[in-house]
């Protein structure tokens, strides 16, 4: 079944406001010079401008002073896996980059142009983003499939010196740690001894159980359809048995979703479907269950309130949501302005732990992370972006 097939209340109706406010695209491009007269246009344009290009071609380094790069990144995306569509193609796509454009200049002051790519070929997508590179200082890859999102973010990030990040994964991740950051220090819990769950082995699971392992969790166990990864399964792809080794492999865990989560302390659900009550009931005291999955949580609130004391989800109509827009424009803020040559671990480490101090004396049970429109958010996220890359060896300012 297409997409369109699965969604046909997507149809526009005449007076829809959503795609009112879509009519013409979401954004535009504006001039940041005042052009009243020839003098000013000689400048902005020729004679003047072949002076500057002139010193660019002597000194490279002078392009993040005198152009819009080292404040420009792409959003870039071959429309495989695009919110819970799936994969719509690039021109469908190009809604979301729009809208990611947006997000990054409303939230962080940063410009960003969305590039939606007529390829899913990983060779020619690393390909055609490396030679486009040089137009921006930072690459935001967006909505691509797994597994090929994470060869395509590893060779990327290792041909360009430009901080290379994607969303799907990091910000999602970001954003999870924070919010758990929160909800173990309500119910009194220590990550080194907390039994945590992840359901979901595609880019932002294993995003997510990497980030947790980062920040000292040890008793982690992510499953997929089949249940626990373990490197005894024979089916697992190259990914999956990686994070297998340093998570299953470690306490013993195995067998299904079920087996996992009893008795388990948090449960972070990364993949669609739904856990049936009586596995949720089978969890510690005092749980806490994040249901992420877009538009029907794994878990639904009022199931999870049964016998979770702390609850997040991935929608704006439910408390504690688990929005990626409190951490990528931040982010790329803070890249930016460290002049920083690469994302780190540490900087998204201090990303997460300065989006779960933000929350202060005002932590509850219904509120482990700031809104998206707490005008604390993105700066804080940037300063301690920019702080971690000084502090890893990645800026250069």
């Amino acid at each position: 079944m297409s997409a369109t097939q699965s969604h046909p209340s997507a149809a526009a109706t005449p007076h829809d406001p959503v795609f009112a406010l879509h009519a013409g695209g979401k954004m535009e491009i504006r001039s940041t010079v005042a052009l009243h007269g020839p003098d000013e246009l000689s400048m902005a344009y020729t004679p003047g401008v072949a002076r500057v290009c002139e010193a660019i071609a002597e000194d490279p380094s002078l392009a993040a002073r005198y152009t819009w790069v080292s404040n420009t990144v792409a959003v870039v995306t071959d429309g495989t896996a695009v919110l819970g569509l799936g994969d719509i193609g690039p021109a469908a796509a190009m809604p979301v980059m729009e809208g990611k454009a947006v997000l990054f200049k409303q939230f962080g002051g940063v410009d960003a142009v969305p590039i939606c790519l007529d390829t899913t070929d990983t060779d020619e997508i690393v390909e055609t983003v490396a030679r486009l590179a040089p137009s921006f200082g930072g690459i935001n890859l967006e909505d691509i499939s797994a597994p090929r999102c994470f060869e395509i973010e590893e060779r990327l990030k290792a041909r360009l010196s430009i901080p290379v990040f994607h969303d799907d994964q990091h910000g999602t991740a970001v954003v999870a740690l924070a919010a758990l950051e929160n909800a173990l220090r309500l119910t009194g819990r220590q990550p080194n001894s907390t039994r945590v769950v992840v359901s979901g082995a595609g880019a932002a699971g294993v995003a997510v159980a990497r980030i947790l392992l980062a920040a000292g969790v040890r008793d982690l166990a992510v499953t997929d359809r089949q249940g626990v990864l373990s490197s005894t399964r024979a089916d697992l792809t190259p990914v999956k048995r990686a994070l297998a080794v340093d998570t299953a492999d470690v306490t013993g865990r195995s067998g299904s979703l079920a087996d996992a989560m009893a008795g388990a302390d948090v449960y972070i659900g990364l993949s669609g479907g739904t856990v049936p009550e009586e596995i949720v009931a089978s969890m510690a005291d005092d749980a806490i269950v994040f249901g992420l999955a877009n538009p029907t949580p794994e878990v639904h609130p009022d199931i999870a309130h049964k016998y979770a004391r702390v609850v997040a989800t991935g929608r704006s109509d439910f408390p504690n949501q688990i929005n990626n827009v409190l951490a990528f424009p931040g982010i790329f803020r803070g890249a930016f302005d460290a002049g920083a040559s690469a994302i780190t671990e540490g900087m998204k480490l201090a990303a997460a732990t300065a989006l779960a101090e933000l929350v202060g004396d005002d932590l509850a049970e219904s509120h482990i992370i700031p809104s998206p429109f707490d005008p604390r958010v993105g700066p804080a996220v940037a300063s301690a972006v920019a702080d971690a890359a000084r502090r890893d060896g990645v800026a250069t300012q």
